[in-house]
Parts: structure tokens; C-alpha cells; sequence
């Protein structure tokens, strides 16, 4: 048996494809209320959907790079920690090292004893740097001793921050122990200045033997800057005489032959006379020299750290500033204005329930034919 259609009013047509119309709208005004986008698939705009894509997953990449500068920025910190409690160590051996050149050689029995001792702290801390150069690792990585560190800036990984560490054990050249050796002090002294030495000249006129001079003391002695030295004493008369700096004396007939001054290139001369005395002093100045070449070097290095601290996290600000730019154009592309589309939603109510007062007021007329049976 065949269906028999239902044949409606063109008026109650026309009201049925308006709320069909209305509701298909209200659909998608709540779906948009209801996740906040005005763009859920590509069905509802494909360009802006895969546009906004694109910048979402950049974002997303960039964002889980922030996570690698930041253990970068950490690794740097260790780093700079253990360089500011070696530098402490350091200052603490050059004050030992002052301590102990300080000390008075005269009396050996204390003077040996407390260099010992001073000896043995200093070998301690010396110790104490290895063992906080050994703990600034941080995640297996420490530039103290040498290790690489990579930051990747960008989401292709073109963009690499390599920071290259030091050895700083081995540059800052302080060894693994100090054994200060003594040595017999020494001063410095003029080879003339003990005593007066008496110069008698012959008189160029005469044969006779009648003219005096003395080498005053304090006298300086001068050489000839010849190939092999000679070495003059200057007199009172203004000029020189040879002389036998081994032996303290003018040489051999050098009285009877005065240079003259024009002919002599000044130079001082003198010689390290030993005092009787032991001292590490000269081994500790060395250490002392050391020394400040080790702070040196530390408060260079410290400020490379630095240097390449500032880099990471400048670009770690960048790539965070980065990604809310990315994130606010997708937003922008996506996003549904929620004033708007409540508004909307409030209007299309407002026509549903119109359309159907309409779609009775129809349905009513068609009741009237009815009332004829």
C-alpha cells in the first residue's frame, strides 16, 4: 500500500524552513559558547584553522625549548657558584702564603715549625678546591672541568649556544701540593760599598809617584760595555780605574793608568751577598706570584660565565615573548567573540520563538476548514 504524502500549507512550509534555519544557527552559536572558538574544525573555515595550527604547534616547539635554556641558565649557576667558593679559596691561600712570608727566619727552630704549619693548611684548602671544582656539576654537565654545554634557541635547531668550559684546576696552574724549600737570604749590595780604596797615580810629568786618590765608600763601579767586561771605580779626581770585582781590588797597575770618563758606559755594579740566614721567602713569592695570576684568571672566567648567562636568559625571554605573540594570532584567528555570540544567542531565541507563534498561527488556519463538518 502506497504512503500518502502529507501535503502542508505554503504558509506552514515557509515557517518549518525558518525554524530549521533557526536552529541549525542556535547549533552553532552554542557549540562556539560552549568551547569558545569560532573555528573548531576546517569545516568551519579551513584557512584560518590550519594558519592557527601552524602557530599553535611553533608555539608548543619554542615552548619546550624554554625548558632547556632554563637548565642551561642552571648549569651556568653551578658553575658560577663554584667559581665564587674556589675564588674564596684562593684569597684564603694568598693570605697563608702572606702569613708565611711574613714570618721572621731569624730564629730557625720557630721558623720551621710554624712554616710547617702553614705549609699544611695551605695543602688542605689546595685539596678543598679540587673537591668543589669536582661537585659544580649540575645534570652530569660541568664546565669546571672542561664539559660542553648546548642550548638550542629555535624549533629547527639552527640556532645552537655551545659554551666550551675550562679546566680551571689545570689553568689556574696552582699544582697539587706546595713544598716551599729554604734557601740562604741573600741582600743586594754594591761591590765597593764595604770600605774606601786608596788609588795612587803617577804624576804624567814626572816619574814620581805624588798624587793620591780615594774611592770614597758607596762608590759605584762601571763597565766599559766591551765584549768581555772591564770593570772601572770611579774616584775623586773624576776619573776611572779598573777594577777586579773577584778579588775587591784595583787590578795591577790600573793606578798608574786612569781612564777617562768620556771612554767608560755607566753601569752599576752588584752583587747578592749571603746574610747567614735560611729563608722560604723566595719560594713563597713565587707561590704569591701564582697566586695572582690563579685570582686573575677566576675573575675572568666569572665574567665569561656571566657574559653567557645574560645570552641564554635574554633569549629565553625572547622565545617566552615569542610564544604569547604566536598564541595570541592563533587566538585571534580562532577565537569567537563571546559577547557577540551571546548576544546572537539571545536573538536567535527570540526569532525561534516567533517562528513558531507563526508556524500555530498557520497551523490554525488550515483548523478552520473543520468547522464546515
Amino acid at each position: 500500500m502506497a504512503q500518502t504524502s502529507i501535503t502542508l500549507t505554503a504558509s506552514m512550509r515557509s515557517n518549518l524552513s525558518s525554524l530549521k534555519s533557526i536552529q541549525k544557527q542556535m547549533d552553532t552559536t552554542q557549540e562556539r559558547l560552549s568551547t569558545g572558538k569560532k573555528v573548531n574544525s576546517a569545516i568551519d573555515n579551513a584557512s584560518s584553522y590550519y594558519q592557527a595550527r601552524s602557530l599553535t604547534n611553533r608555539a608548543a616547539d619554542l615552548d619546550g625549548l624554554l625548558d632547556s635554556m632554563g637548565q642551561g641558565i642552571q648549569t651556568i649557576q653551578a658553575a658560577n657558584e663554584g667559581i665564587e667558593a674556589v675564588t674564596a679559596f684562593v684569597e684564603q691561600l694568598k693570605s697563608i702564603a702572606n702569613s708565611a712570608f711574613a714570618l721572621d727566619p731569624s730564629n730557625p727552630e720557630t721558623y720551621e715549625a710554624s712554616m710547617t704549619s702553614y705549609k699544611n693548611q695551605y695543602n688542605k684548602i689546595l685539596d678543598e678546591i679540587g673537591n668543589v671544582v669536582e661537585d659544580a656539576s649540575y645534570q652530569g654537565v660541568n664546565l669546571l672541568a672542561g664539559n660542553e654545554l648546548t642550548v638550542t634557541f629555535n624549533e629547527t635547531r639552527s640556532n645552537r649556544f655551545t659554551i666550551t668550559g675550562d679546566d680551571i684546576v689545570a689553568e689556574m696552574g696552582l699544582g697539587e701540593t706546595v713544598n716551599w724549600t729554604s734557601a740562604a737570604e741573600t741582600k743586594t749590595v754594591n761591590v765597593v760599598t764595604e770600605e774606601a780604596i786608596e788609588v795612587v797615580a803617577d804624576d804624567p810629568d814626572t816619574d814620581d809617584v805624588d798624587e793620591t786618590v780615594t774611592v770614597v765608600k758607596g762608590a759605584k763601579v762601571y763597565t766599559d760595555g766591551a765584549e768581555t767586561a772591564k770593570y772601572y771605580v770611579m774616584a775623586d779626581d773624576g776619573n776611572y780605574y779598573e777594577y777586579d770585582v773577584e778579588n775587591k781590588e784595583l787590578v795591577t797597575g790600573a793606578a798608574d793608568t786612569p781612564v777617562d770618563p768620556d771612554d767608560v758606559t755607566v753601569v752599576e755594579y752588584t752583587e747578592e751577598v749571603a746574610t747567614g740566614v735560611n729563608s722560604y721567602k723566595d719560594s713563597i713569592d713565587d707561590t704569591l706570584d701564582n697566586l695572582s695570576v690563579a685570582i686573575d684568571y677566576l675573575r675572568s672566567y666569572a665574567t665569561e660565565l656571566g657574559n653567557n648567562y645574560s645570552i641564554i636568559e635574554t633569549r629565553q625571554d625572547f622565545t617566552d615573548a615569542l610564544i604569547d605573540v604566536l598564541e595570541t594570532g592563533s587566538d585571534n584567528l580562532v577565537l569567537a567573540d563571546m559577547n557577540e555570540e551571546s548576544a546572537n544567542y539571545l536573538a536567535l531565541q527570540t526569532r525561534q520563538q516567533l517562528a513558531v507563534n507563526s508556524l500555530s498561527l498557520a497551523s490554525q488556519s488550515a483548523q478552520s476548514v473543520l468547522s464546515l463538518f
